[in-house]
């Protein structure tokens, strides 16, 4: 049996195993369909299911288990919250900038707070619009670090959790964020290659070739945009020389030597390709997504050295 991927899970999937039956989770992306067909109904969709699982052209997702989809939905809470406050913030500077309120120094500080209860507006109402939205910020602030608390907490009952251990040695890559990258890819084992991942994170370049003339555009930024979002944020880092600070070096203490020189290694030749790409006048977010691209392969090696922990 197969069915597509949407937002109902894997739980058709799992209850059809249980029960002894096949059953895939299609990719509805990499399904086959025919430039001419212009009719759409259950029936149609069902029958070309059924031909084409039969032929062998559909693409199955990999199936998480229960603990892991239950990370992954943590995670994903906790990107929610990330995106709640960013809102809430921009909506608080928004009203500030209305009434012509400037702070010339890093805001969402203590100090900032501080700013922010000195104001003084000649209309009453506004002090009652501008607690409101401190009162929003510093709900979904709280939120957001609750749900990190717990991602913590989770953290070491996790199967996949010496995966993101390991991947803390690299630079960019915090307890968060690796988490939340491990949570969306999964079991990276079941790449064969680094390219596979690369293309499944959608960061190599699309392709328009016949014969001899060959023609390459931008990212095809298929597959998870998430990671590709924390692997874009995580290049970002290697603008920087090469080092291994303080925090860094705490998080790589209890990891073996082969993972941490997988990990230098990766800022040497990242660091050393970011300005080398610099030089060449290309824009900064073609560099970073290039870096980005050869991450993925570093992510890829580091998580092939390191089994995940038996549930």
């Amino acid at each position: 049996m197969c069915y597509e991927a949407g937002p109902c899970g894997y739980g058709i999937q799992r209850q059809l195993s249980a029960s002894g039956h096949g059953c895939i989770v299609v990719a509805p992306s990499l399904i086959p369909k025919r430039a001419g067909d212009r009719v759409k109904t259950d029936r149609r969709d069902a029958a070309s299911l059924a031909r084409l699982h039969r032929a062998g052209e559909l693409t199955a997702v990999w199936v998480a288990d229960a603990g892991h989809e239950a990370m992954r939905d943590l995670v994903r809470a906790r990107l929610d919250a990330v995106h709640a406050l960013r809102r809430a913030r921009q909506q608080l500077s928004g009203f500030l900038l209305r009434q012509g309120c400037h702070y010339r120094r890093p805001a969402w500080t203590k100090l900032h707070r501080r700013w922010l209860a000195g104001l003084r507006f000649e209309q009453a109402v506004h002090h009652i619009v501008l607690e409101d939205y401190i009162a929003a910020v510093e709900a979904a602030q709280a939120r957001r670090d609750r749900l990190t608390a717990q991602i913590e907490a989770m953290l070491p009952n996790w199967t996949l959790a010496p995966v993101v251990k390991a991947l803390q040695t690299m630079r960019g890559m915090a307890l968060v964020n690796a988490a939340t990258l491990i949570a969306e890819l999964g079991d990276l084992s079941r790449f064969a290659n680094p390219r596979q991942l690369m293309a499944y994170l959608g960061l190599v370049p699309s392709e328009h070739s016949s014969g001899t003339s060959i023609k390459r555009g931008g990212l095809t930024k298929a597959g998870n945009s998430a990671a590709r979002r924390l692997l874009i944020e995580a290049a970002w880092r290697y603008r920087f020389p090469a080092r291994v600070g303080r925090e860094l070096r705490l998080r790589q203490e209890q990891q073996p030597k082969p993972i941490r020189e997988i990990a230098w290694k990766a800022q040497l030749r990242l660091c050393a390709r970011y300005r080398r790409l610099a030089r060449t006048g290309k824009p900064a977010n073609v560099v970073t997504a290039a870096i980005a691209r050869e991450l993925a392969g570093f992510v890829w090696a580091i998580a092939r050295q390191v089994p995940p922990a038996l549930g």
